[in-house]
């Protein structure tokens, strides 16, 4: 892989896309964003990163800055995000998730790009039979969100043995925190990520936060999920971008520790870390939302060598809370 030949992120200003950026320059490699800044903020693109206000979906915009940049290798982020939307709002992901990224996998096969890194989520798996899960675990997504990236992995799939691109899938369990530096963090308006809400009500800028269900089949009633700091999620891209350089085949990786939390710990921690108790009401359970899901990252780990340093829900909170 040639470092001089910069590196295309779509929705480099946006939440995980800002830290793999970060992760990016710090590992020497050039960068160039293609942002429509819908959700992305200016502010998150380092001063040395080329910013290209413009839509992932639009041929034109992404073949010049393919041509333009010499452009080898695209990890693709541009994605709308929230599942409850997603259920009131279908046709929006299927438009903005896999719409998009159909245009931009066909741009990207245009312009003879080698690889292809694209952020999927743990969501294709809806409610998994057994924990942990690996990546041949059955598929199953319980909402358009999930549905949307699971058709866009199956793009992927399709186009990659008729063509020369290579594609690593990366599906993310529980994103959360911040930057340790406080260079990012989430900034979304309607944040729906546990650790985000906890933490708004944390500082005041909610009055309280609702627990969806607590008597499911754990120990405490509450959902259990894995939780991923971003930082660590962003040196795995890193590393998997280095590994598809390397000549590796098209894969796909969980993004997770291995290990769970429930809502309940993840509120205590919170609350530990506020030096206060959060203001919380037990309600009863969402439609759809699993017991409990959990990663087994041991192919991510084996391959690229990939081994996290945030891994401790306290640190996790504390980067969120800071920011």
């Amino acid at each position: 892989m040639d470092k001089d030949k910069p590196i295309l992120v779509t929705g480099g200003a946006g939440y995980i896309g800002s830290h793999v950026v970060m992760a990016l320059r710090e590992a020497a490699y050039q960068v160039v964003i293609i942002d429509d800044l819908s959700t992305g903020r200016r502010e998150a693109v380092p001063d040395d990163v080329k910013l290209i206000i413009g839509d992932v979906a639009d041929d034109e915009v992404v073949s010049a800055v393919l041509a333009d940049h010499q452009i080898e290798y695209v990890m693709h982020f541009a994605s709308s995000i929230i599942v409850e939307e997603s259920v009131s709002e279908p046709l929006k992901y299927y438009r903005n998730n896999t719409g998009a990224s159909r245009n931009l996998i066909e741009s990207c096969v245009r312009g003879g790009v080698a690889g292809f890194v694209f952020s999927s989520t743990a969501a294709v798996y809806g409610i998994p039979e057994s924990v942990p899960v690996t990546e041949q675990s059955p598929v199953g997504p319980i909402n358009p969100y999930g549905h949307s990236k699971l058709m866009t992995e199956q793009v992927l799939r399709d186009v990659a043995p008729v063509t020369d691109l290579r594609f690593a899938i990366l599906r993310y369990f529980n994103v959360a925190g911040a930057d340790p530096s406080g260079r990012s963090g989430q900034v979304a308006k309607n944040a729906t990520h546990l650790i985000k809400v906890a933490c708004e009500v944390a500082t005041g800028r909610r009055e309280s936060m609702l627990v969806f269900g607590t008597d499911y089949p754990t120990p405490d009633g509450t959902c259990i999920r894995d939780f991923i700091h971003v930082s660590d999620l962003a040196d795995a891209h890193v590393r998997v971008l280095g590994w598809l350089g390397d000549g590796n085949s098209s894969a796909t990786f969980n993004c997770g520790y291995g290990r769970g939390y429930s809502v309940r710990e993840v509120l205590e921690a919170v609350g530990g870390a506020a030096g206060h108790e959060l203001s919380i009401t037990e309600g009863p359970r969402r439609a759809g939302d699993s017991p409990e899901i959990v990663a087994d990252s041991a192919l991510l780990r084996r391959e690229t060598g990939w081994s996290p340093r945030h891994d401790d829900l306290s640190l996790i909170v504390k980067t969120a809370l800071d920011w």
